[in-house]
């Protein structure tokens, strides 16, 4: 009898048990489509309608405005009336100016713009609500070209890649130290991650404020953030069971890690060069220059008791700064709140682990000399980092 009841649990399920886990999902299905066709049962009209639309891109060129326009609202949406600086302008629509939800339109403008002046421009819809865009600094907007690309990919070169490389070349000087000296170098590491891991999401929460209701930014720097964080940390798991990485398996989490806040970066150039406002991106390149040469310490030091081949420094280089040659074309040519929202949260979260991992490393290290983990020189060393990248940052606020 024990013998067929083992067998008896080994069966496998019925077919028609399947048929209870979608039968909810039918019935569910029928529900909310008696809903939206036959309503609620409250009849009362809406107080004021309910229209969003979001004005993603201005773009100018010799002929005037051309605008492009989202409808993240629940209804339809006709625009009737553009204003131009306080002015009634004719303007054309593509495809229409009626805008069904989650739906775009271009919107052309013939108007003989004025370089370095401010426009504000006014959609009227036809229930009388007002959406604004706004040109700060007048200017032609880039073509993407050969050229152009080129452009920013230097800018974005000389901004990331370089001055990582230049705080590289502090290996040869950090190896000198002696075991807790080396204890204070990860420390100092920890200070330089928690300053961009705070900048970054600080960022990203900003561009996601900017971004549509509809795509809930703010959610996505969260999101990114949590999910980027699991991944790296399932994926340490995996590559390593023992719990034990090699230093330079961490000096490339780093880097990737930095890479993508430096992605932000340039994205900050490309976006204020886009907008014609070029002192502001002069100014940001040489802020962010100065900014990222302590980022190479912190990649550096878990390699200090290895070692390393010329090789390696140079892909730690171009992973660590070369996102931001990608970020000044983004920035420059399809920038887009939503979008750098979510990579400033997953480059938040990747930041986070990196910090997690490099802890870690602090303590097994103390444990092994028996000293202990928070020591007065990590302390200050930790202090010393988060003081220098606030320091640094000074240069590019703005």
């Amino acid at each position: 009898m024990l013998g067929e009841t083992a067998v008896s649990m080994k069966r496998k399920p019925s077919k028609i048990v399947w048929i209870w886990g979608i039968i909810p999902l039918i019935l569910l299905a029928i529900l909310v489509y008696l809903i939206s066709s036959f309503g609620t049962g409250i009849k009362d009209d809406p107080v004021a309608p309910i229209e969003v639309l979001d004005v993603e891109k201005i773009t100018l060129t010799d002929e005037g405005f051309t605008l492009k326009v989202l409808n993240s609202g629940p209804e339809s949406v006709t625009i009737a009336q553009v204003i131009v600086n306080d002015a009634f302008w004719n303007a054309s629509f593509q495809p229409s100016a009626t805008i069904d939800r989650l739906n775009q339109t271009q919107i052309t403008i013939p108007y003989g713009w004025v370089e370095g002046d401010p426009y504000s421009i006014k959609l009227i819809t036809t229930n009388g609500l007002i959406f604004t865009g706004e040109v700060a600094v007048a200017a032609t907007t880039p073509v993407p070209d050969a050229n152009r690309f080129l452009q920013f990919a230097l800018i974005g070169f000389y901004v990331g890649v370089v001055p990582v490389g230049l705080g590289l070349l502090w290996f040869p000087f950090l190896r000198r130290f002696s075991d807790k000296g080396m204890q204070g170098v990860l420390a100092l590491t920890v200070g330089l991650l928690f300053f961009l891991v705070i900048d970054t999401f600080q960022e990203g929460l900003e561009l996601g404020a900017e971004a549509p209701r509809l795509f809930q930014g703010t959610g996505l720097v969260w999101f990114g953030a949590l999910l980027s964080f699991l991944f790296l940390l399932a994926l340490d798991q995996v590559n390593d069971k023992k719990g034990v990485m090699s230093g330079k398996q961490v000096s490339y989490k780093i880097a990737g890690g930095i890479g993508l806040h430096n992605l932000g970066e340039g994205l900050a150039i490309g976006a204020a060069f886009a907008a014609g406002e070029a002192a502001l991106g002069t100014f940001l390149i040489i802020g962010f220059t100065l900014h990222n040469i302590t980022e190479g310490v912190g990649i550096a030091a878990p390699l200090l008791k290895e070692s390393p081949r010329w090789r390696t420094f140079l892909g730690l280089a171009v992973v660590g700064g070369g996102p931001a040659i990608m970020g000044t074309w983004i920035g420059g040519f399809v920038f887009n709140d939503t979008l750098a929202a979510l990579f400033f949260g997953i480059g938040a979260g990747a930041i986070v682990q990196v910090i997690f991992v490099i802890s870690k490393m602090i303590i097994r290290e103390a444990a092994k000399s028996g000293s202990p983990a928070v020591s007065w020189v990590n302390l200050g060393s930790l202090t010393l980092g988060i003081v220098l990248m606030y320091v640094t940052a000074l240069f590019v606020s703005v």
